[in-house]
Formats: structure tokens, C-alpha cells, sequence
């Protein structure tokens, strides 16, 4: 099968059911089935291009990138064909390539799995109005997914599913699910997250000097080694909110850390506000929250059989409501088997059904969805 266009709005619907997303105009719509026409049709995109990837593996031998701009009411789409299932594997790069970068505004990437980097999988450099909907990125050499770069601006990462990533080279100390880091830029979410099983963070926002917005998110398991690595050095922490000296105000809404080998969550050294609201923290090696020098709001968190303690909180620390404050209890969970928690999402993406560290409380804790 070769390259094919088509060209409009109707014959783009013709291509098959189960579509994610549309154009908002009648445009070209591209179907690639070879990384050769995928490389050709990123690099060649302008806005309102709708690039759509039949089913199968992928295996590129360069690096798939791309400069070129959507429009915030004309994006670029990249996803599979109708319902057909999309893996992009890096294993025929060479080290230290990415699989993906993007340096461009106003793309919308969904349903795609990126898997077996050498290095990062997927990263977004000073890039403006990106959605990232329902990707996953699997076992690579680096973090899973990054935004990086001064003019990172207004970027959605929805519902992503990243895992299993190990830096060798650093036996384990760098590769995280979710990467925000060396930049500036306001406006960035991350909503639906599940970064499990990574050798350092589930979320590292080392050097990035502007706030992002953090919910519905779970990361654990991570900074365990489970590669046999003698010298690992992954920090296992769940979420890792700052460092090399920013001072920046980032928000964590109802999201969850467990089983992390470090902190659930952690200001690491970010003196700024922090702001962290009804979310839990349940077994993690050290910390449950760990604010010892900043400024950080703490509210109606709960935190339960971390290796530490509940909290380690500095004079700075804004502490309301919180299983360790006064006069607030500490809810029974009523579930602590997390086996539904690596279940297949929901038909719309959301995180699955559970009822792990769940509590009914209306008032305390994540709510686990």
C-alpha cells in the first residue's frame, strides 16, 4: 500500500470508524503505512493536516521529528487509522536517538504506543498547544514523555500510560514517566496519568521554572531495579516537584503515589508554594510528603504506611486538613490490593475502574479516578 490522500472532510470519515479526531475543515487527510511515509508526512505537515498510521509495528531507523506548525484553530493530527493499533519501536535506532521529537505548535497525537527507545521516547522541545491523548510509552532508555524547552506553552498530556523505562548508561538515575524539565512555559497539564515501574520518578519537573498542573494521576512502583543493575541509582520518587534551584508554585489535585521506593510526593529542594490537594500517599519507602524547606499548601491529603512517616513539613508549610493534622482521622481504605489499578482503561481513556485506596470520603484523599 502506498501513500494516499484524500481529499476531504467526507472521504476522511469514509476511512473507517472509531476515528479520535477530526479536522475542523475538509483538508488532505494522509494514510502512511511505512515509517518512510510517517517520516515523509510529519516533516511535509501544515495545519489542518490529518496524518492517520495503519495498524502494525514501526521501526524506524532515524529519528521521526518535525518542525511544522498547526494553527490553535487548525491543528495537526497524528493517530491511527480508525481503530487499528499503533506501535512506533525504536530497537533499529541508534543509541542515544529519540523515537519522536516535536518542536512545533498546535499538534494533537493520540492512540499511538512508542516503545523500546534507546533514549526518551517521545520529546516536545518549546513546543505551544500540544494534546497528547491516550499514548503510551514503554521501556525505554530514557524518560517516557518530556516537555523541555523555554516557550513550553499550554500543552495537554492526557491519559497516557508510561512505564518500564531504565537509563543503563546511568544505572537507572534519569529515566522517568513524565519529564518536565529545563524550561519555562505556563499553561501545561498532565491529567490521567499512570507512570508505573520506571527506575527513577514517576514525574520529575527538575528545572522548570513555570508552574504545571498536575490530576488525576497515579505513579508507583517506580525506582525499584528491576534490572539487576549492582551500581542502580534511581531516586523512586512518585512525584518529584522541582529542583536545581527554581522556586515555582506547581498544583497536584487528586492524584495518588504508591509502592514508590523513595517519597510519594516531594518538593525536592523547590521553595515555592507548592500547592498538593486530596491526594494520597500509601506505602512508599520513605516519605508520604516530604516539605521540609519550602512553602508548600498541603491539603486533605492522607497518607498511610510510608517507610518514614506521614509527612516531613518545614515552619513554611501551609497544613490544613491533613491525616496529620489535628482533629482530622485517618479514613479506612477499602481496598489495598492495587491488581485493578493495571488494568485496561475505560472505553473514553480514563484511568480504570477501582476500588484501591479508596476511602468514600468526600473530604480526604484521591478518589482514585
Amino acid at each position: 500500500m502506498s501513500r494516499r490522500t484524500a481529499l476531504s472532510l467526507t472521504a476522511a470519515l469514509a476511512l473507517g470508524a472509531g476515528l479520535a479526531v477530526l479536522p475542523t475543515q475538509a483538508q488532505a487527510a494522509t494514510v502512511v503505512d511505512t515509517s518512510a511515509e510517517l517520516s515523509g508526512a510529519l516533516s511535509s505537515a501544515t495545519a489542518g493536516t490529518l496524518i492517520q498510521v495503519r495498524g502494525g509495528t514501526y521501526y524506524p531507523t532515524a529519528t521521526l521529528q518535525s518542525t511544522a506548525n498547526g494553527t490553535s484553530s487548525n491543528p495537526i493530527y497524528l493517530q491511527p487509522y480508525g481503530s487499528e493499533t499503533v506501535k512506533i519501536d525504536g530497537s533499529s535506532l541508534p543509541d542515544g536517538d529519540w523515537i519522536f521529537k516535536l518542536t512545533a505548535d498546535y499538534w494533537n497525537v493520540s492512540g499511538i504506543t512508542f516503545q523500546n527507545s534507546p533514549d526518551s521516547a517521545v520529546v516536545c522541545q518549546s513546543c505551544t498547544g500540544t494534546v497528547w491523548n491516550n499514548i503510551k510509552t514503554i521501556n525505554g532508555g530514557d524518560s517516557g514523555f518530556t516537555l523541555t524547552g523555554d516557550g513550553t506553552v499550554n500543552n495537554t498530556v492526557r491519559n497516557i500510560d508510561s512505564y518500564g523505562h531504565y537509563d543503563s548508561a546511568n544505572h537507572g538515575e534519569n529515566a522517568d514517566g513524565i519529564a518536565v524539565k529545563y524550561g519555562s512555559g505556563t499553561g501545561n497539564l498532565i491529567t490521567g496519568a499512570r507512570l508505573y515501574n520506571n527506575s527513577d520518578d514517576g514525574l520529575d519537573f527538575w528545572s522548570f521554572s513555570s508552574p504545571v498542573t498536575v490530576e488525576h494521576t497515579w505513579a508507583f512502583g517506580n525506582g525499584v531495579n528491576r534490572w539487576s543493575d549492582s551500581a542502580f541509582a534511581g531516586d523512586g520518587n512518585g512525584y518529584k516537584l522541582g529542583g536545581d534551584g527554581e522556586v515555582v508554585a506547581h498544583v497536584v489535585n487528586n492524584s495518588a503515589a504508591w509502592g514508590n521506593t523513595g517519597n510519594g510526593f516531594t518538593e525536592n529542594s523547590n521553595r515555592g508554594a507548592i500547592v498538593i490537594n486530596r491526594t494520597t500517599a500509601y506505602a512508599n519507602g520513605k516519605w508520604g510528603y516530604y516539605f521540609a524547606t519550602g512553602a508548600a499548601r498541603l491539603g486533605k491529603n492522607l497518607a498511610v504506611s510510608n517507610g518514614s512517616g506521614l509527612v516531613n513539613k518545614g515552619s513554611s508549610v501551609v497544613s490544613a486538613g491533613n491525616n496529620w493534622d489535628s482533629g482530622i482521622s485517618t479514613p479506612a481504605f477499602r481496598s489495598t490490593d492495587a491488581t485493578s489499578t493495571y488494568n485496561a482503561r475505560q472505553s473514553n481513556g480514563a484511568l480504570p475502574v477501582t476500588t484501591f485506596l479508596t476511602t468514600g470520603s468526600t473530604t480526604i484523599g484521591a478518589t482514585m479516578d
